[in-house]
């Protein structure tokens, strides 16, 4: 009897034991459920208190801070240049205020004079009708060009081909010599002579100038006959252009003496 009775509580015990592990296993499991939501409330609780701590925050210049109607701020005063015209709308003006002024003062007088007759009568002449005829005026004169006979001049004109010759007497002879051959070969003297009926030694003056540009002009002849004249004037406008002639380094018209003399049968 004893030992069923010890048996029976032997099994109690037994199961007292294993309903209070149960009991403890399902309070442990309580727990940590519980523990984790305060856990989460309080990382929730951290993070609210983080995004709601004010930071010093620090503004650049350019930022503009914004401020209160009542705040009281300095501004910088600009200088503004009064408009001023220009001086010569103020010149004009003051032209016209003082000749204004001047007219102003300005009084008629009566003139109670009377000209001479003279006087009067050039008067009424000058202010006519009657057109001016210009012929009248008198003529403004070119002033003369210098002319530098070939003999006085500083350097005489170099004809072509001469130019490999120094000094003025071998370039004189040279454009002698080429002007000559160049009448002997153009120059119809003969011809003319012939049927001018003239015969014996004929003798032409001929003069021309060398201008500043080395072209031949002013030709002059002197001749008992006019179309030898006009012949030999054609034949020394044949002369090609040369190198004008120079006086203190510069180009000056040369002054050139022409003979031509043949003997017609």
């Amino acid at each position: 009897m004893k030992n069923s009775k010890q048996s029976h509580d032997i099994v109690r015990q037994n199961d007292d034991s294993v309903k209070q592990s149960h009991r403890h296993d399902a309070n442990l499991q309580k727990n940590s459920t519980l523990y984790f939501q305060v856990g989460l409330i309080v990382c929730l609780l951290a993070a609210i208190g983080l995004l709601e701590m004010q930071f010093e925050t620090k503004t650049t210049d350019i930022a503009l801070e914004h401020k209160k109607p009542t705040d009281v701020f300095d501004m910088e005063a600009i200088n503004f240049k009064p408009y001023e015209e220009p001086k010569q709308k103020q010149r004009v003006e003051k032209q016209e205020k003082a000749a204004k002024k001047f007219i102003d003062k300005i009084e008629e007088v009566k003139n109670d004079t009377d000209l001479p007759e003279d006087i009067v009568e050039t008067l009424e002449e000058a202010t006519s009708d009657v057109p001016i005829d210009p012929s009248t005026f008198n003529k403004i004169e070119k002033p003369i060009e210098e002319v530098f006979d070939i003999r006085a001049v500083e350097q005489v004109p170099i004809y072509p081909g001469c130019e490999n010759k120094k000094g003025n007497k071998a370039r004189k002879k040279c454009m002698s010599d080429k002007i000559g051959r160049l009448v002997q070969k153009r120059f119809n003297g003969g011809i003319i002579a012939s049927r001018e009926g003239l015969s014996g030694t004929q003798r032409i003056f001929v003069q021309f100038q060398i201008d500043k540009l080395g072209y031949v002009t002013d030709i002059k002849t002197n001749t008992k006959s006019v179309r030898l004249g006009d012949e030999a004037q054609r034949v020394v406008n044949k002369i090609p252009q040369m190198l004008p002639g120079k006086q203190n380094n510069k180009p000056v018209s040369v002054r050139y003496t022409l003979p031509i003399t043949f003997i017609a049968e």
